[in-house]
């Protein structure tokens, strides 16, 4: 979609704002919204922000993983899955 098409002044939100929901849920594409000419909100469908949500809490996890590694709390993939089995093995024996 042209940046020309995604950035609408308040005015024409308010006159279409049953349109702009619509497209919003068809084509996934954010909104922007100005006042006086300049931008103040960015509307986005549901789906859309569900899915950039999910993105920075994966970001988040990634740089939490990475904090770890560098003060030395990580595992090596070997280590990891010789923990996992031990716990296999150990949920197997006292069931």
């Amino acid at each position: 979609m042209k940046l020309s098409e995604t950035v609408k002044p308040i005015t024409y939100f308010k006159a279409h704002a049953a349109e702009v929901l619509d497209a919003l849920d068809q084509d996934g594409n954010a909104m922007v919204i100005t006042q006086n000419g300049e931008a103040k909100a960015v509307v986005m469908g549901i789906r859309e922000y569900e899915r950039l949500k999910d993105g920075i809490a994966l970001m988040q996890l990634l740089a939490q993983s990475e904090r770890g590694i560098r003060e030395g709390r990580g595992k090596t993939l070997d280590e990891g899955f010789e923990e996992l089995w031990n716990k296999i093995d150990q949920e197997d024996r006292e069931e």
